[in-house]
């Protein structure tokens, strides 16, 4: 069975990366930071660090520089991590637990910030209220991200009181980050996801080795148009596995002990009906231990995958049993559906998933 990695909360995540870039955390995170004048943050969305390692071949800008992997947060999940990785805490802390979330009885998604009843729930369920903590520490910094996600309601989530550059292109992405070190900004949040679009729709094939190859010249653009002495630090909010045909229907035997599902393929949620939490568990366990970890919402807890502690207003997210894959499957949700089919997948605690890169370099 492959080993199931928890989030290294005690040593450092990638949730006190920003606590200590801005002096707020004296973790020791493998790399110096929070030591420049000016620094940037980049964030490529979607890439693990044993994705990466196995790709060194195409990725020589990204090779040489300084650092090795982190540990991500639980579930490894775009919504969740980069939550963290913004607000400097725990999911049990901030509340953004899971792509698919329950909130006042609807499975909220959290990325498209709507549920089945209202396509844009921004005003039923405002996201400053369901993360209500300040996203960079209450600090105003400088974002450059695509401008489509100016308005939406995961960014005011996640990203509310940052300045946002938005660009269209990558060229812009490039001259932006540049632009504002230039006009003096100490810090710089930068963000991509091409890398986690391209192995949802493609998996980790040719395809996969093509744009990781393709954002290290980015990397290095990025790096060669920083003035002398900024700081850039590369990392991400999960890795991925290339699951391919592998997504499964739960098993029948489990029908009747479920209301509802949330969550998403590689860390899904099982609702128990009323009275059932405990058969669910043993029936989950019976039925798909020999594919996936099951564990129940205490032991979860318990054993920290969130976090020290669990607000109360966020453990009433969170399902009666989860299934996390430890082989390369998801599990389906008829009622979560997308333009195509997944083939790359994250969400479970398997190292291809939870380890990240932290790396950095020294304009010159």
């Amino acid at each position: 069975m492959t080993e199931l990695v928890v989030p290294n909360y005690p040593q450092g995540t990638i949730a006190d990366i920003i606590p200590s870039l801005l002096g707020r955390s004296a973790k020791d995170l493998g790399v110096e930071v929070g030591n420049r004048k000016q620094t940037v943050l980049l964030v490529l969305d979607g890439l693990g660090w044993d994705q990466l390692i196995d790709r060194w071949d195409v990725a020589p800008v990204l090779r040489s520089m300084t650092g090795g992997a982190i540990t991500t947060v639980a579930p490894s999940t775009t919504a969740t991590a980069l939550t963290s990785l913004t607000t400097g805490l725990t999911p049990g802390e901030h509340g953004m637990v899971g792509y698919r979330m329950l909130v006042d009885g609807e499975v909220l998604n959290t990325l498209r910030w709507g549920t089945d009843a209202r396509h844009d729930a921004r005003a039923t369920l405002p996201p400053e209220l369901l993360q209500p903590f300040d996203p960079f520490l209450g600090t105003s910094v400088a974002l450059v991200s695509k401008a489509e996600f100016r308005s939406s309601g995961f960014s005011q989530a996640h990203l509310r009181g940052a300045r946002l550059t938005g660009y269209r292109t990558l060229g812009v992405l490039v001259h932006e980050v540049r632009r504002l070190l230039v006009e003096g900004e100490s810090f710089v949040y930068a963000y991509y996801d091409g890398i986690d679009k391209v192995s949802h729709e493609y998996g980790l094939g040719s395809e996969f080795d093509a744009e990781v190859s393709f954002v290290d010249r980015l990397v290095g653009d990025v790096l060669a148009n920083l003035p002398s002495g900024v700081q850039l630090l590369v990392t991400a909010d999960h890795g991925q596995v290339d699951c391919r045909d592998g997504l499964r229907p739960l098993d029948a035997e489990l029908d009747g002990l479920i209301d509802l599902l949330s969550g998403e393929g590689r860390f899904r949620w099982l609702h128990a009906r009323s009275g059932a939490a405990g058969e669910l568990l043993a029936a989950a366990d019976e039925c798909h231990r020999h594919h996936a970890w099951v564990r129940s919402i205490e032991q979860i807890v318990d054993e920290g995958w969130f976090g020290r502690s669990v607000r109360p207003e966020v453990r009433d997210r969170l399902g009666d049993v989860a299934l996390l894959p430890f082989e390369p499957i998801a599990f389906d949700d008829p009622a979560d559906t997308g333009p195509f089919p997944l083939v790359g997948r994250h969400g479970s605690l398997t190292s291809a998933e939870m380890y990240v890169p932290l790396l950095t370099s020294i304009a010159s």
